[in-house]
């Protein structure tokens, strides 16, 4: 039997293990919308420690981690810093969250904010916003899980046909289970995830150099050296400055628990102490990803000159003579990583865009009362998602890439709007909308024309100044909100 079968092999068994482990769960949560987004608001500490944590094992982390630090050296250390910092707004918005959507029977963000500030607009506004910023999310965790297919099966599974596969995975046990599915998929995955990095992270420096110190002995003596110095190199091989390096970091740290998947699992928490539990628990979710960073490290010397850098985990692979069971753990693991990510994305964008974008039509918002289909048009949502997404990562020439980069500074612009909701009464939804249009733009602006930046910072941060001064000026300059729903934020 030739090699690449018994990897297919290990695939397989592990994607039939994730769907059953994706579609038990939803058996025991309610029918309702509640139940299919929010869990019936059960989760434990446990599950969404790893909801969140696996989300950040995307595609990215285990093929995009490992060629930062094999090109740019310490400017990976970015991922580590705001993966740290990221999750601590919600300790202090997710439980104030979690109580007005158990009161009120909110489930997603974009409901919070169009109560809080009173606008139909503003929640449309933010559906588009997310299932614009989460497709191209989704689209490269499909092209990852086909390239993955596509190359332990040494080109017998063409990438429109290893994305299908994958996904279609995916796509079952989120259409039946919802959010349950989604949590117990990422603590199976997420566990799984980590004993790979935590392997190859340890065992390729000591195959390679003797060991992790001697790795980095080895780096510090050649011309690598100075990438890794602090804050590294940047796409041109340049030394990244300090003014970019810690305003990405800013954005990303804000924009970070404001991404919509992440957000709606306060929803979904079994009480204030788990979101918190939580919240002060994932920074050592950030230690996993440490091995990921050692693999591209350990590649530096050894194969120089790979390219694209985010090919080198699969080049490594391929060139070291490893026994085949654990290639195709590793490269189940790498699918692991891209599916724990995409099955949250996917239910997010679904979610929101019914709750918060076809509530909104007219002629749709009668038939969604009814809780069977407002469930159903979400899982139809999911189903069409997936397909536009798995349209973009096989057969679009569209660089989606480009649309990815600004992402984060769009996402960070939600964060004054949710601060405001909670902390500064006298806002307004004039306000809000003002300044999340202004942000918006001017982050586009500056991300497409980065030549008018006065300083090297990252284009959220121009974003994030002109959002704010909008918000408090046409908060100011506009009627206040009414008290009597004021009160139900302040309050708490």
């Amino acid at each position: 039997m030739e090699s690449w079968m018994i990897i297919l092999g290990i695939c397989g068994i592990y994607l039939l293990l994730t769907l059953i482990m994706g579609i038990v769960p939803g058996l025991k949560v309610s029918d309702s919308t509640a139940g299919y987004v929010a869990g019936d608001r059960a989760m434990n500490v446990l599950i969404l420690y790893f909801v969140l944590g696996a989300s950040i094992f995307s595609s990215f982390a285990f093929l995009g981690g490992p060629g930062w630090a094999y090109s740019k050296g310490a400017a990976a250390l970015y991922i580590i810093a705001y993966g740290a910092l990221g999750m601590v707004p919600l300790y202090f918005f997710g439980p104030k969250a979690r109580k007005l959507g158990a009161e009120h029977g909110f489930v997603t963000q974009a409901e919070l904010l169009e109560d809080r500030f009173n606008s139909r607009f503003l929640s449309a506004l933010l559906a588009v916003l997310t299932v614009v910023v989460l497709i191209p999310y989704l689209t490269l965790q499909m092209k990852g899980a086909g390239l993955v297919l596509n190359t332990i099966s040494e080109g017998a599974i063409p990438v429109w046909l290893g994305a299908g596969i994958a996904y279609f995975v995916v796509l079952i046990y989120v259409f039946f289970s919802g959010v349950m599915g989604v949590g117990w998929t990422n603590t199976f995955q997420g566990v799984f995830m980590l004993v790979i990095a935590w392997f190859l992270g340890i065992w390729l420096p000591e195959q390679l150099y003797g060991g992790v110190a001697p790795m980095f002995r080895e780096l510090i003596a050649s011309d690598f050296k100075q990438a890794l110095t602090a804050p590294g190199l940047t796409d041109s091989g340049k030394p990244w400055d300090w003014w970019g390096f810690s305003s990405a970091v800013i954005v990303s740290a804000l924009g970070f628990s404001m991404w919509p998947h992440f957000f709606m699992k306060s929803f979904a928490a079994k009480s204030d102490r788990t979101i918190k539990l939580t919240v002060v628990l994932y920074p050592t979710f950030q230690i996993f990803l440490v091995p990921i960073l050692l693999i591209g490290f350990s590649a530096v010397l050894t194969f120089p000159g790979v390219e694209p850098a985010d090919s080198i985990l699969p080049y490594v692979l391929m060139q070291m003579d490893l026994p085949v069971v654990l290639i195709g753990l590793v490269c189940a693991g790498t699918l692991a990583a891209s599916m724990s990510s995409g099955d949250a994305i996917v239910h997010a964008a679904a979610s929101v865009a019914t709750r918060d974008g076809l509530s909104k039509v007219s002629s749709l918002k009668e038939w969604l009362n009814t809780g069977s289909n407002e469930r159903m048009a979400i899982r139809i949502l999911v189903v069409v998602i997936s397909l536009i997404a798995y349209y973009f990562a096989v057969f679009s020439s569209i660089d989606i890439v480009s649309l990815l980069l600004g992402a984060y500074g769009g996402i960070a612009q939600i964060f004054p709007l949710v601060f405001a909701m909670f902390y500064w009464p006298r806002a307004t939804g004039k306000g809000a909308i003002a300044g999340l249009i202004g942000g918006i733009i001017f982050t586009l602006i500056f991300l497409y024309l980065p030549d008018l930046k006065p300083v090297p910072m990252h284009e959220g941060i121009y974003g994030l100044i002109v959002n704010i001064i909008l918000l408090i000026s046409v908060s100011l300059a506009s009627d206040p909100e009414d008290l009597d729903r004021l009160k139900r934020y302040t309050r708490l």
